[in-house]
């Protein structure tokens, strides 16, 4: 089968490449993908500025179908249509921090797209425990989202205090943060996002998808325009989406005393951080990487209510043949998000 393969360290070396169609073990099912979505972490191994264990498939933000069950696998049938928690695909199981569920420190993890063979292809084969099925009112397109989704639900649900009443202040608007917009639209959370004149397309999606207000960074007088919106107070709390050094001293100072900061973007390189202002502010700064298995539980709740929906993120579908068209649209920040579509 085609794929897209990390088949080497360093720089680059990404290509399409002819694999080997994965077998299904115990316990194990394999999915038809029907979509995978672009994400900023598949940009970070291609540069390899995350970890990463080549020769490796990458994509990690999928959904698919069941068409095959290895033995002693009793939870799915064939055709059932899933999205899968990929971060889990290695991990031991014993450690302290698998046995509270925080899988994500494990020492031995590995996450699919980056540490086992990822979704950017035709098939692959899962854990059973590792699929959710969708809601029946959700496309397998829409479902591909999930992965990231539930990274913002830890992020604003989870390990962010938040308040009726406060003013929250989202600094990026890929997908990340708008998916953590929709979160705090749906808690009746004011919120404003802030982004560069190169994110225009993805400000004015923010404004569809319910921001307070858009606020340009490119503009000498934007940070004024967000002092005026909060009566010169500053934001109660700030979700740092961008992984950029601006957008994390822009938060920190834009922040009012003792206000919230979550870290959810991945910068990547050093950050020059103003730290004075975490001190004589007495800022509650916190960091949410990934999520938990008790996440995606809350996640899935959270889908089958009905109250967030992830459909109009979609910008681009693409075939996995224009893999590197998708992922140029990313790194120029000319689409919300990508979908490649393996079977085109």
């Amino acid at each position: 089968m085609l794929a897209l393969v990390k088949y080497q360290k360093g720089e680059g070396n990404v290509e399409l490449r002819e694999m080997e169609e994965p077998r299904c073990g115990p316990g194990q099912v394999k999915l038809e993908i029907a979509a995978c979505g672009v994400c900023g972490t598949d940009l970070h191994v291609m540069h390899d500025t995350f970890r990463n264990f080549p020769p490796v498939i990458l994509g990690h933000e999928f959904a698919g179908t069941v068409v095959e069950m290895g033995a002693g696998v009793t939870t799915r049938k064939v055709g059932d249509q899933v999205t899968v928690l990929p971060a889990s695909a290695v991990h031991c199981g014993k450690c302290t921090w698998c046995r509270q569920g925080s899988f994500i420190f494990c020492p031995s993890r590995r996450g699919m797209g980056h540490g086992v063979n990822g979704a950017f292809a035709r098939y692959v084969v899962v854990r059973e425990d590792q699929c959710y099925t969708i809601p029946p009112c959700w496309t397998l397109e829409e479902a591909a989202l999930c992965e990231p989704f539930a990274a913002t639900v830890q992020a604003v649900t989870e390990v962010t205090r938040l308040q009726l009443g406060d003013v929250a202040l989202v600094s990026g608007p890929g997908p990340i943060g708008l998916m953590c917009l929709k979160l705090l639209v749906a808690a009746g959370i004011e919120t404003v996002v802030a982004g560069p004149a190169e994110d225009e397309e993805r400000l004015q999606a923010a404004s569809r998808m319910g921001a307070a207000a858009v606020l340009n960074v490119s503009e000498a007088d934007w940070k004024e325009k967000l002092r005026e919106l909060t009566g010169g107070a500053g934001v109660d709390v700030a979700f740092e989406c961008a992984g950029h050094p601006g957008s994390v001293n822009n938060c920190l100072e834009m922040l009012r005393p003792m206000g919230r900061y979550t870290q959810v973007g991945i910068c990547g390189r050093p950050v020059n951080v103003q730290l004075d202002a975490v001190f004589y502010k007495m800022l509650e700064v916190r960091g949410s990487v990934a999520y938990s298995a008790q996440t995606y539980e809350r996640m899935m709740r959270i889908l089958h209510q009905g109250r967030v929906r992830l459909h109009e993120l979609i910008s681009t579908r693409l075939p996995l043949v224009e893999w590197k068209r998708g992922f140029d649209l990313c790194m120029d920040r000319k689409a919300v998000k990508v979908l490649i579509l393996p079977q085109g």
